[in-house]
């Protein structure tokens, strides 16, 4: 029997059409069953090349049982910011009859102040979600500790809102998952001191698994109940498949960020902005082109920024512009054609990817070019994620790429003061963490020659190698 094989479809040949029906509603349903209990399959055609070689990672920790608390408890507790000077906290109960309240104050279990907010609660396949809690809380003074309980009752949390004034720090990690990698880069993060967490795509890496997503939230809760979480979205956390095309059900519904505060119409991309310093969320896997809402959007968000207000302009993004490892290779570039003008006219001082399980630091760069008004490009997909590190690289390293390494590992970026940051990448090494790359920055703003060329006049060619 002759058979053709096409994308998504098989021809077969002819049979009575009853029983071509049957056929095809049985190999529908095939697919679906196959790919519900196997979706990393399909990923892997879909996200992987033979190209490169990955390290063996290390073994999932994912918990598919039941959390260890009562079913009125809150569980998967984290928080994130809401504009100046409100909280959103977030947190799961299996009871469906707890409220969406939570309580809080600057003194352990007294709670001066109650905010009620809002829940919500999904269906994928035969999954179904707990009670999904969002509740603003606010307004909250800065770099203070306050503690906190969810629903009523279970476990006292706490958190610390950040500074008003420079220095502040963020860390930032891509690519987490829930590996044995993924807790030492977490152990990592909370040994020293910050105020905000960057995570540039690929959260859980449930891929359809959706209890994956409900053990991801317990892994992290130790962490991100404590400083906030801004997140935006990676090839991971789509999980639209076959017939399903729904994407970002789980990641909409159980991460929410500011969006509307910034002017945008979807949680796939966003702004917001932390003492002296304006972050800009880029969606990856939502529409780009100049027709494209986030495009427009974008265009507007960076007409309203005020460098003498935030004179630090970062962007973050899933798939990297610019990346020598083979994993990937060139995977981000449509979105650099359409939007890397933009970031490099309102003079964006670095811009962090994921997507390749690698670390790599570019010089300042513009469209391929070493430019010292082009924004600082780093790929830190590097927190942990099940399918292990992206081992091969372009031979001979381009002259604009200053550092790359396969490891596991974390970065810091510690804004000093108006004009000057320095940067450290932290390589997971057994119990310890050892920085493997730094430097320091100096923000564009500041730069006279960039913020002059910025007004429509070409930059000037010659560079200066690492001041950056």
């Amino acid at each position: 029997m002759h058979v053709q094989m096409h994308v998504g479809a098989v021809c077969l040949p002819y049979v009575s059409i009853p029983l071509r029906k049957k056929m095809e509603k049985w190999r529908v349903f095939s697919i679906f069953i196959f790919f519900l209990y196997f979706p990393q399959v399909l990923l892997v055609q879909l996200h992987a090349s033979e190209e490169y070689a990955r390290q063996a990672p290390r073994p999932i920790i994912v918990n598919t049982g039941h959390h260890d608390r009562s079913e009125s408890d809150p569980q998967q507790v984290h928080i994130s910011l809401v504009g100046k000077d409100y909280m959103r906290v977030s947190f799961v109960t299996s009871d469906k009859q707890v409220p969406s309240t939570v309580e809080y104050g600057k003194t352990p279990g007294s709670y001066e102040a109650s905010a009620t907010g809002e829940h919500t609660q999904y269906t994928l396949f035969t999954y179904t979600s707990g009670k999904i809690h969002h509740v603003v809380i606010g307004p909250l003074e800065p770099r203070t500790t306050y503690y906190y309980r969810c629903g009523g009752s279970g476990p006292e949390f706490s958190f610390r809102t950040p500074t008003s004034t420079l220095p502040i720090e963020f860390a930032v990690a891509g690519d987490l998952g829930q590996t044995e990698w993924t807790a030492s880069t977490l152990a990592h993060i909370g040994a020293m001191d910050y105020d905000v967490l960057l995570l540039p795509g690929d959260l859980s890496y449930a891929d359809l698994l959706q209890h994956r997503w409900d053990s991801f939230g317990r892994i992290v809760e130790p962490y991100a109940s404590k400083r906030p979480w801004m997140v935006t979205h990676g090839n991971h956390d789509v999980e639209s498949i076959l017939s399903y095309p729904e994407a970002f059900k789980a990641y909409n519904a159980r991460w929410p960020m500011p969006y509307q505060q910034s002017g945008s119409t979807s949680n796939l991309y966003y702004s917001f902005d932390v003492v002296g310093t304006h972050i800009i969320m880029l969606g990856s896997y939502t529409d780009f082109d100049p027709e494209s809402d986030q495009y427009k959007w974008l265009f507007a968000d960076l007409a309203k920024v005020d460098r003498s207000v935030t004179p630090w302009l970062i962007a973050l993004l899933h798939t990297p512009w610019y990346n020598t490892n083979k994993a990937h290779k060139g995977s981000g570039e449509s979105m650099r054609k359409a939007m890397e003008e933009m970031l490099y006219k309102a003079r964006v001082d670095v811009v962090y990817a994921g997507h390749v399980h690698a670390y790599e630091r570019f010089t300042r760069v513009y469209d391929k070019k070493e430019d010292p008004c082009g924004p600082v490009y780093v790929t830190i997909g590097d927190g942990g994620n099940r399918e292990g590190l992206a081992m091969s690289y372009e031979k001979p390293s381009p002259s604009i790429s200053l550092y790359r390494e396969p490891s596991f590992g974390h970065g810091r970026l510690r804004i000093v003061n108006n004009t000057h940051a320095y940067w450290s990448w932290h390589r997971n090494n057994e119990s310890d963490s050892n920085v493997g790359d730094e430097l320091w920055l100096e923000s564009l703003s500041s730069s006279s020659a960039c913020v002059q060329t910025s007004n429509g006049q070409e930059s000037p060619s010659k560079f200066v190698n690492d001041e950056l």
